[in-house]
């Protein structure tokens, strides 16, 4: 588990990034990273099911403003009016839910369009040809439209290390990633979704929230290496993937620009896995068929998600 100090030159990220966009899993290719899941491994993932148990990875959509996230989503009812149902004949009641997808708190997918490096987007394709205030024109959410099954993999780092959660500001590196392999007793593949606890959510309900902004733990740049070797196809975790404060001096988020912009890979930002790795535990097997499906945003640069682990 790394230190805070482990930082990286500008100059040395620019070479890392260079280097995973020359090694990107699907290549430089319209859907990134997702073309690394093929049809005998969705078939084979499918196999993964064993007990029948099928478990959620988000977090419950949260409404209230916090410390970790000032602009919550909004959800009211809208029917009946004034919330009061009558007492005869027909009547529906109707809610309104609006979301800033990109938040610090609620559990969401981002697109490939969503990160922007130099001016470009993943592939080097020009922001301003892409983005404008109708949407995104090219690699939006609507690339996983179909949705994304496939083998997922969970690795529980704070269970490698003996505590409930990673504190804020730690790094999880290469090294650890290696390291919950071999405890966990599996090996991470190609087209793989890579879903890494830090912990998070965890310590968010026992100790309450913080802002994120500031502190919270996350991979270190370097241990994109190790998803580039094993060809991932999704990266997730119950934080924010990146590190606070970031190990890159003026990049406030070096994990993102590596995973969206430099290798395609499609980001889940804030999971939960507090009811996925007691299930784990249980049956003693970390990974199982993993199926998420994006809302139908055609434009969108990401989309509030709900993925399922059947086990």
């Amino acid at each position: 588990m790394g230190t805070p100090d482990q930082l990286l030159s500008e100059a040395d990220f620019r070479s890392l990034c260079q280097r995973l966009r020359s090694t990107a899993p699907g290549g430089v290719t319209p859907r990134g990273a997702l073309d690394t899941i093929t049809h005998e491994q969705v078939l084979a993932a499918a196999r993964e099911v064993r007990s029948g148990r099928t478990v959620t990875l988000a977090s419950p959509v949260n409404t209230r403003t916090a410390p970790d996230d000032a602009d919550p989503a909004e959800h009211r009812l809208t029917a009946p009016a004034g919330g009061e149902p009558g007492l005869s004949g027909l009547e529906f009641a109707r809610d309104r839910f609006a979301m800033n997808v990109h938040g610090d708190v609620n559990s969401h997918i981002d697109a490939l369009c969503h990160v922007i490096y130099d001016g470009t987007l993943h592939g080097g394709l020009p922001a301003a040809a892409a983005l404008s205030p109708d949407g995104a024109s090219a690699l939006s959410i609507d690339l996983a439209r179909d949705g994304i099954a496939g083998r997922g993999v969970l690795l529980d780092i704070p269970r490698l290390h003996g505590v409930p959660w990673l504190e804020p500001g730690s790094h999880v590196t290469a090294e650890d990633l290696a390291a919950a392999e071999a405890q966990q007793g599996l090996r991470v593949g190609r087209g793989d979704i890579l879903l890494i606890r830090v912990g998070h959510r965890r310590r968010r309900q026992e100790l309450g929230p913080w802002d994120t902004a500031d502190a919270r733990a996350g991979l270190h740049p370097t241990a994109m290496e190790f998803l580039a070797e094993r060809e991932v196809a999704v990266l997730g975790s119950d934080g924010n993937n990146d590190t606070a404060p970031s190990a890159v001096p003026g990049v406030a988020f070096p994990v993102h620009v590596l995973a969206v912009h430099a290798m395609g890979l499609h980001l889940l930002d804030y999971l939960q896995f507090e009811d996925l790795a007691p299930v784990c535990a249980e049956e003693g097997r970390w990974s199982f068929l993993c199926v998420i499906a994006p809302l139908r945003l055609p434009a969108a640069t990401g989309s509030p998600v709900n993925p399922l682990a059947i086990l």
